[in-house]
C-alpha cells in the first residue's frame, strides 16, 4: 500500500539525470554552520558529529554518502532546511570523513550499522530529545534502512522513523551498473579520493600488506573491495560483501514510518533498487519513485529558492507520516 506517487516535475533542462546529478554540487552554494562533537568508540577510535541547534525537542541524525561529509551540499541544504522547520540537526561524518583521518586501519562501508547504533545510543544517552528521526543520503541511506530493518521492533521508542534518498539498497547489482560507460566519470570522482585514502591507510599500517601495482589500475568497485574491504572488515569476498551489507533484505523488517526517494534516471541504480513489493507488502516501509533527480539531485530550475523539492519532501514525510510537528 505506502507507495507514492511522486509529484516531482523539473523543468526541462533538469529532466536529464546527469545534469541533474552534477547540477547540485557544482552550482548549489549551500553552507550550513554547525557545532562539532568528538565521541570516543569503543574500539578507540573517533566519530565526529556536526550540531545545528535550534532549540527543538526533534533531532535529525543526517548520514552523508560515500565520500561525503557534512560539507556536501545535500546535508548544508537539509541542514538549514530542516532547522528552519524548527528541528536541530547532527550530521553523522562517517569515520575518515570529517576532514581528519580516523585512527584504525578501518574506516566505513555500506553496511557498517554497528557505527549507526554507537551514534544513536550516544544522542540517546547524552540529549534529551522525544524524537529522533533518521536521514541518509546513497551509501548513509542504505545504512539507515539497513539499521532501522536490524532493529526492527526492538528499536528505541525515541526513534521516530527514518527516510532515505538516492540508496543503491541492492549494492551487487548496483556496482554492476555503476561499471557503465555512463558512469565513469563519477567513478573516477570516486576513485581519486578512495585511493588515496587506501594509499595513506597503507603508509600508516605496514601490516596491511597492499598490493598498490593493482590499486593504481583500479577500476572497479570490487577492485577495491579486494584490496581494501574484504582484507580489512574480515569479508569472504566481495561478493559476501555486497550480501551482508545491502539494505533490500532488511526492508520488511522496518517497523517506524520509513521513506525511500529513489529516481528512475539515477544513473548509478540497478531495477533492483525500486522496491514496489516491499513496500506494498509493509505498513511501515515506503516508496516513492520520481521519473526525474538523478542522484541525491532532485534539482527543479536554475532558481535557487525553487530548488528544495527534496528538502520540503523530507519535511513533509515527517510532518504527514511521522506524525512530527514542523513550522
Amino acid at each position: 500500500m505506502p507507495v507514492f506517487t511522486s509529484d516531482f516535475l523539473p523543468t526541462i533542462p533538469f529532466r536529464n539525470g546527469h545534469f541533474n546529478t552534477m547540477y547540485r554540487p557544482l552550482f548549489m552554494k549551500d553552507k550550513a554552520t554547525y557545532k562539532r562533537e568528538r565521541i570516543t568508540t569503543w574500539d578507540h577510535d573517533f566519530i565526529d558529529l556536526d550540531f545545528s541547534f535550534v532549540g527543538s525537542e526533534t533531532l535529525v541524525l543526517l548520514i552523508h554518502g560515500l565520500e561525503g561529509s557534512s560539507d556536501s551540499k545535500y546535508i548544508a541544504s537539509n541542514t538549514n532546511h530542516l532547522n528552519k522547520k524548527g528541528l536541530d540537526t547532527v550530521c553523522f561524518n562517517l569515520r575518515g570523513c570529517s576532514g581528519e583521518d580516523n585512527l584504525l586501519l578501518t574506516t566505513y562501508h555500506s553496511g557498517k550499522t554497528e557505527d549507526v547504533d554507537f551514534v544513536v545510543q550516544h544522542l540517546l544517552k547524552k540529549y534529551t530529545y522525544k524524537n529522533i528521526v533518521i536521514v541518509g543520503f546513497s551509501l548513509g541511506g542504505n545504512l539507515t534502512l539497513k539499521y532501522l530493518g536490524e532493529k526492527g521492533a526492538n528499536i528505541s521508542p525515541i526513534i521516530k522513523g527514518g527516510i532515505a534518498t538516492s540508496v543503491p539498497i541492492d549494492i551487487a547489482s548496483a556496482e554492476v551498473e555503476m561499471e557503465k560507460l555512463k558512469n565513469k566519470l563519477y567513478m573516477e570522482m570516486f576513485f581519486k579520493t578512495m585511493k588515496n585514502k587506501i594509499l595513506e591507510k597503507a603508509h600508516k599500517f605496514p601490516e596491511y600488506k597492499l598490493d598498490k601495482d593493482k590499486l593504481f589500475k583500479a577500476t572497479k568497485f570490487k577492485h577495491l573491495e579486494y584490496l581494501y574491504s574484504v582484507p580489512v572488515f574480515g569479508f569472504e569476498s566481495p561478493e559476501d560483501y555486497w550480501k551482508k551489507a545491502s539494505s533490500k533484505p532488511y526492508l520488511s523488517k522496518i517497523k517506524k514510518p520509513t521513506l525511500l526517494i529513489n529516481a528512475k534516471d539515477d544513473t548509478f541504480l540497478s531495477r533492483e533498487c525500486f522496491p514496489f513489493d516491499e513496500a506494498e507488502n509493509s505498513e511501515f516501509f515506503f516508496f516513492e519513485e520520481t521519473k526525474f533527480g538523478g542522484h541525491v539531485g532532485f534539482m527543479t530550475s536554475f532558481k535557487p529558492n525553487e530548488n528544495r523539492w527534496l528538502e520540503h519532501r523530507i519535511s513533509r514525510f515527517i510532518k504527514e507520516n511521522i506524525q512530527i510537528d514542523t513550522l
